[in-house]
């Protein structure tokens, strides 16, 4: 009996090591193409997100103020293609001997916020004579009355004064 057992053993255990015939199976899929597939979704998914507007369009000319320049100016929203919510911009206000002058790019971030980067430049009589003042940081202008007019958060000039730069809608 026990060699009867023995033997089942040992032909059980040929059976399950011996090896099994190696044939390609044509059902399995290569990794790659599916990564690649999902990328290519992906990127697509990403573009059409970033060329829309998410917010109100901007395109176009606008009135510009500031508080201490009695007349007004203007300053152009000119949209980036396939930038949702990018625009490049460039404006001015001049009377006298008073001007200010914007140019750079400005991201919609909200409803309320837009992220300006390039240059403001100002030359106001009352404040150190018209001592060129030039704001070269990334500033907020944000909008309190719905997105009729957005001002400057970065209020303070180089005299210690506060400005209040305005676009309106």
């Amino acid at each position: 009996m026990k060699n009867f057992l023995t033997a089942i053993a040992l032909i059980a255990l040929f059976i399950s090591c011996s090896k099994k015939e190696a044939h390609p199976t044509s059902d399995k899929t290569d990794s790659t193409k599916i990564i690649d597939s999902i990328n290519a979704a992906r990127t697509k998914m990403n573009d059409s997100i970033r060329s829309k507007n998410h917010f109100k369009d901007f395109s176009g000319q606008h009135k510009f103020t500031h508080n201490l320049i009695k007349t007004p100016g203007s300053i152009n929203f000119t949209k980036i293609e396939g930038e949702g919510d990018h625009y490049n911009v460039s404006g001015n206000i001049k009377s006298g001997e008073n001007s200010v002058t914007i140019k750079g790019f400005m991201a919609v971030v909200s409803d309320k916020h837009m992220n300006f980067t390039g240059e403001i430049a100002q030359s106001i009589a009352e404040n150190d004579n018209g001592k060129p003042y030039i704001r070269k940081k990334t500033t907020t202008f944000m909008s309190k009355d719905g997105g009729k007019t957005y001002r400057l958060q970065d209020k303070v000039n180089g005299s210690g004064f506060v400005d209040y730069i305005d676009i309106h809608f």
